[in-house]
């Protein structure tokens, strides 16, 4: 991919109190609603200020405050959860194997979403070898099959996305914010491969529609909410023969917040 120039947060990190892994079990929200926003660094800069100032902590893993983050989605031959989600269809899932890079740590992961818009994650522990693929792991396709509604044969791997993550509590220990930066993909299907340069998906996570410092913070920095899926985006940029006309729109929002034209490789 071509080389884009990406604002350094550490600054701005450095200034949040600190909270490690054990301290935030209490929010782990593995049953929760997702509130998700789009903006680029420069934003993220000023809105990392002001939370340091209200109060929350950044998750410190393995010693860092950035921590990579490497995925693997799977789908059928059809792209059944892709289309699911293109469609419309309330209850939806999506299956992907996921690698903290720093810690080693992989886990094979089930996302579902009902109808009432409440995000359920169940996961399992699995080798870190098996990141592209765990589907010849015996344990990992029983779990698969007992948590969602789709067998290991009828999917395969379908992308791989790469990205940089940095975590907030805040000061009630009641939700978790996630910031996605330096986002690519690549497509296994189609061999292609992009970037959303210094876009940045933001994540808010809540058992439910509670106040929250960080939605207000938000808004003071014009940053709304965005309804936008990294698997949906990329598998839109990277294969063109996926049916994706919805989600272009997205696709023409990201390219609008970061001011420049998304490339294909």
């Amino acid at each position: 991919m071509p080389e884009v120039a990406h604002i350094s947060l550490t600054g701005p990190l450095e200034a949040l109190a600190p909270i490690t892994l054990e301290e935030m079990d209490a929010v782990r929200l593995m049953n929760r609603i997702d509130t998700k926003y789009l903006t680029d660094e420069a934003t993220v800069a000023e809105v990392l200020r002001d939370a340091a100032a209200a109060g929350y902590r950044a998750l410190v893993a393995d010693g860092a405050r950035i921590s990579p983050y490497d995925s693997v989605y799977f789908d059928t031959e059809g792209l059944r959860m892709f289309s699911d989600h293109h469609n419309r269809r309330l209850r939806r899932q999506k299956v992907r194997t996921r690698a903290y890079v720093n810690s080693g740590d992989a886990f094979l992961e089930v996302k579902r979403k009902n109808n009432r818009g409440r995000t359920k994650k169940k996961r399992t522990g699995i080798p870190l070898q098996e990141l592209p693929d765990f589907r010849a792991d015996e344990a990992a396709c029983r779990y698969l099959a007992d948590h969602s509604d789709f067998r290991a044969e009828e999917l395969q791997p379908t992308l791989e996305t790469v990205f940089q993550r940095i975590t907030l509590v805040n000061p009630g220990m009641t939700e978790r914010i996630t910031i996605d930066t330096c986002l690519s993909f690549k497509n296994f299907r189609t061999g292609l491969e992009t970037s959303l340069r210094d876009a940045v998906i933001i994540e808010l996570k809540q058992d439910g529609h509670s106040a929250s410092q960080m939605k207000r913070i938000l808004l003071n920095h014009r940053v709304k909410p965005a309804r936008i899926s990294k698997y949906c985006i990329a598998v839109t940029l990277t294969d063109p023969s996926a049916k994706s006309n919805r989600f272009k729109v997205k696709v023409r929002q990201i390219e609008k917040t970061i001011n420049h034209k998304i490339t294909v490789i």
